[in-house]
């Protein structure tokens, strides 16, 4: 057995390449697909027609999303990986470039947010436990996706990282979150950058305010930058799969960059 396989489990091992699928289907992955914007993008790419591979730490979670999807489910795939894992990241992607042969979209979506917490009552671990995941987790997905794109035929495909308003500007008490998704911006203009040679496009959605269980705090009451505590609106996570949509069916040809889809009425555009 492969070192980088001991102990994992057996899904996680190679498996023959069903080349009738890699003509027929495109191929996306997900991370963080077991709930909120990643089930309901990769829900969306299922009922487009897509093969899916769902990614989150619990397949039993994975596996109940994808049952969602009714007769598409036959195109989803549930894969159990913690992203902030290295050697899990590696093995998850030997897997799909074995089962699949290619990868034509990466969402690069799994990520936390932490408690408020002033800076100075920060725990170390706490601090790792954020970047780990929000910032290590994504490179290390971007920088396997990017490989099989650079080395499939054909060439290219397209990676999408899930950035956030806080990309732009932090919340109070948010520090570990902001300055991770403030990385994440430079991890998508370097990866842009260097994708153009190898027909991959690379780009960022930014995020404000979708209802979801991370942002059911917000419509209690949120910390303002003036030091008030106040509920915020927040959007039908539709208009985030429809934008998030929207850039995954561009041609190679064309990127969005950076966009940002949020509650109109959110404290976004004076925070600070």
């Amino acid at each position: 057995m492969r070192p980088e396989y001991r102990g994992l489990p057996s899904w996680l091992r190679v498996q023959p390449v069903d080349k009738r699928r890699i003509l027929m289907n495109r191929i996306a992955l997900v991370t963080g697909a077991g709930s909120g914007i990643g089930k309901a993008c990769a829900l969306a790419l299922l009922n487009e027609g897509w093969e899916v591979v769902f990614v989150g730490r619990r397949e039993p979670v994975l596996a109940q999303a994808i049952a969602e999807a009714g007769d598409a489910a036959g195109r989803g795939c549930a894969m159990a990986a913690d992203v902030a894992d290295e050697a899990q990241v590696q093995a998850l992607f030997s897997q799909v470039r074995a089962r699949y042969g290619r990868l034509d979209l990466l969402f690069n979506n799994a990520g936390i947010f932490l408690p408020h917490t002033l800076p100075g009552d920060l725990a170390g671990a706490d601090w790792r436990r954020a970047v780990d995941i929000n910032l290590n987790g994504a490179f290390y997905c971007l920088s396997h996706a990017f490989k099989l794109m650079q080395e499939q035929s054909p060439q290219g495909g397209r990676i999408i990282n899930n950035g956030s308003i806080s990309a732009h500007v932090p919340r109070p008490g948010s520090i570990a979150y902001s300055a991770t998704k403030h990385a994440m911006t430079g991890l998508t203009r370097a990866a842009s950058l260097d994708g153009r040679a190898f027909r991959i496009a690379v780009g960022q959605i930014d995020i404000g305010n979708v209802a979801s269980d991370m942002t059911e705090r917000m419509a209690a009451g949120v910390a303002q930058a003036d030091g008030s505590v106040r509920a915020e609106p927040r959007m039908d996570m539709a208009a985030v799969r429809d934008t998030f949509m929207a850039m995954a069916r561009l041609p190679l040809s064309a990127n969005v960059l950076f966009t940002t889809v949020m509650a109109t009425a959110m404290p976004y555009v004076g925070r600070g």
